[in-house]
């Protein structure tokens, strides 16, 4: 089970129908009871010693309380070989729809705890209560998430404005645009059958759109410096920023696009809708946030009011969010860096380069997959149980493989599955009306981990070697397929989506040599981003793997929000290149852009990090892992490895173009 987004119901693992595992469910769903499914109540005491006979007691007043209250047959007991457990059995209807299997979770885990008492313990788990926790876990966490990300952002535009009244426009806009984009991609799989998170949806579009009005305001800013009509300063400043802005959305919609080729059908989903609600945020800064800025003018920078008329050190301006005042393009901390980075260009690309090998190896022996209890970023009672139910039962009792195999040859595939390495049991489920027979083959290894992936191989080769209309599925061969999907879903759009970015660099800078080097040096902080969110997870959060649809979704939000920056600075550096050459103008570019750059990666990081406050580790991985990403791009590669790579390339980087500008001089 994953999350559920807008859409069809689907989680991010969701599998397509194609999936061996997802065709061995639609035929386990015609059995004539498959919608009877099974909840367990473990009970165990607190103290861990073996059930007394007064605990046995109350376990048979917990099953008939359980029967009672699903009108089926009491079972027999079912104690585990410790003595220390015993199992209880209720099937329930889950063909009434979520809402009434949650009900019926919720009615049964009260009947059991108050079956019970004294040191008795118990924990009702099984594939219903599972989908019950999943659902009460992400109730209302939409809202969280949103909550949390209008406060980050506000507080973050408050601090880059020092104004208590400009930070309002763009948080009202960008606020205003989301609503819009949840609006429209909720209709859109509604009407398309699309699934995907509505949450990441938020989160790109809360942070693309204070990117964009970032960089609108702070040129805005500049321009104000220069010109007594603020409409005329907006005017330039919007026709200087919006080829940079468009560009950039257009490549990261176009990269999202990809996706549309994946098989996954949540990462297809997520892809479309992306796409959708970034370009709603650029047309919301590009238009409406523009219209409210010309009807404020520049007192909206309120107490700090850029004038031409006056320097800032004499009106006592703040910085600009550009960094820039009448003309401090070499001024300030990053035009410093910029120039000592310029000066030593070979060192300074040998020493990023180093850090960032050194952040990549959080890759090196990095296992790829979350198993059945490391799913959930807080324990919840399904969690639990399943816990307790490996403990003293076996952990393949909580996951059993499922097989269906043609009637006629159940008997023969039934012998090679018992053969199987792992395998303790086969028994029958039952029969289709369709002549399928659909055997439970329980194993040794915990659902979803690496040794059960091993067990589900190892059964499809042996089933398939009987007969090729076998097929095996089960929580554990479903997590081989979305294992194996994602991998060729990131083998195939990988590429693509490095073309994309490469092929929107040429067209915006009219070179070739630049694109080529931006784009191997987006892909190496790309790299190095994932493994040290690789190493944060594990030192500081004790997360022991990367989840199987983490790599694509990472590697597609740093390198397509990666070129985001990429584009900034460049077309900066390309019109600064064009009046004092490669070097001079690098210079002037990082001093110009980088405090905008900076403000901008650490109000996405820190939406990203948002993702945090939600219960599934996978996106709390994906929120980690970009968010320490963006800071790396913005703060190192954007700041030094990129200026020190112009530098030493030099004018060579606009190849075959030549700038028509002055000849190149080192800045000093």
């Amino acid at each position: 089970m994953g999350l559920r987004g807008s859409g069809p119901a689907a989680g991010m693992d969701a599998l397509p129908a194609s999936a061996e595992s997802s065709r061995a469910a639609a035929v386990a769903d015609q059995l004539p009871d498959a919608d009877q499914q099974t909840v367990m109540t473990v009970v165990t005491r607190t103290d861990g010693e073996k059930l007394t006979a007064d605990d046995e007691q109350q376990v048979a007043h917990l099953r008939s309380a359980l029967a009672d209250a699903t009108d089926g047959d009491e079972l027999p007991p079912m104690p585990s070989e410790d003595g220390r457990a015993d199992l209880v059995l209720a099937p329930i209807d889950t063909g009434a729809g979520d809402d009434a299997v949650d009900a019926k979770v919720a009615d049964l885990r009260e009947v059991a705890h108050g079956a019970v008492s004294g040191d008795l313990q118990v924990q009702l788990t099984g594939g219903p209560a599972v989908g019950s926790d999943i659902r009460g876990a992400f109730a209302g966490a939409d809202f969280r998430l949103l909550i949390v990300t209008i406060a980050v952002v506000g507080v973050l535009l408050l601090l880059t404005y020092r104004s208590p009244v400009l930070w309002l426009l763009p948080l009202a806009v960008v606020g205003t645009a989301d609503g819009v984009a949840s609006a429209v991609t909720s209709r859109m799989g509604e009407t398309f059958s699309l699934a995907f998170d509505a949450g990441v949806i938020s989160v790109l579009v809360f942070g693309a759109g204070a990117n964009y009005a970032l960089l609108l305001i702070s040129r805005y800013c500049e321009e104000l410096h220069r010109s007594d009509d603020h409409r005329v300063a907006l005017r330039r400043a919007w026709s200087e920023t919006a080829p940079a802005v468009v560009a950039s959305n257009v490549t990261v919609v176009l990269a999202l696009l990809m996706l549309v080729l994946a098989v996954m059908p949540a990462t297809r989903g997520l892809g479309i809708a992306a796409g959708v609600g970034l370009v709603i945020a650029l047309l919301a800064v590009l238009f409406p946030l523009t219209a409210l800025l010309a009807i404020t003018g520049r007192r909206v920078f309120w107490p700090f009011v850029p004038r031409p008329a006056q320097s800032g050190a004499d009106a006592g301006e703040a910085p600009s969010a550009s960094g820039t005042g009448t003309d401090d393009a070499e001024r300030g901390v990053f035009a410093a860096v910029a120039r000592r980075v310029t000066a030593r260009p070979v060192l300074s690309v040998i020493g990023t380069l180093a850090v960032l090998a050194v952040c990549a190896t959080g890759l090196l022996g990095t296992r790829v997959g979350l198993s059945q209890s490391e799913q959930f970023a807080s324990a919840n009672e399904s969690q639990t149980g399943f816990t307790a139910i490996a403990e003293h039962y076996g952990a393949g009792q909580s996951g059993p493989h499922l097989i269906t195999v043609p009637t006629t040859d159940a008997e023969a595939v039934t012998t090679a599955a018992k053969d199987v390495p792992g395998i303790e049991s086969v028994t029958e489920s039952g029969t289709t009306p369709g002549g399928e027979t659909v055997l439970s083959a329980t194993g040794t290894a915990q659902p979803e981990s690496p040794a059960a992936d091993q067990e589900a191989l190892a059964l499809r080769d042996a089933v398939h070697g009987v007969t090729p209309d076998a097929l095996v599925g089960g929580t554990s061969a479903q997590a081989l397929d979305v294992h194996d999907d994602s991998m060729r879903d990131l083998l195939l759009t990988a590429p693509i989506i490095l073309g994309v970015i490469l092929v929107v660099l040429v067209m915006l800078l009219r070179a070739l040599v630049a694109p080529l080097v931006l784009l191997a040096a987006n892909l190496v902080s790309t790299l190095a981003s994932i493994g040290l969110g690789l190493w944060v997870g594990r030192t500081l959060f004790d997360i022991p793997a990367l989840d199987v649809t983490v790599p694509l979704l990472a590697f597609l939000f740093l390198a397509a929000l990666g070129v985001d920056y990429t584009i900034f600075l460049t077309h900066r550096i390309r019109r600064e290149a064009e009046r004092f050459g490669t070097v001079h103008g690098t210079v002037r570019a990082v001093g110009s852009t980088g405090v905008v750059i900076t403000s901008a990666g650490i109000v996405l990081a820190a939406v990203f990090a948002a993702l945090g406050v939600l219960p599934l580790v996978v996106l709390g991985q994906l929120g980690l892992i970009v968010g320490l990403g963006v800071l790396v791009d913005t703060v190192l590669v954007r700041t030094v490895l990129v200026p020190a790579l112009f530098s030493l390339i030099g004018d060579r980087m606009w190849w075959p173009r030549r700038l028509g500008g002055r000849a190149d001089r080192r800045a000093r």
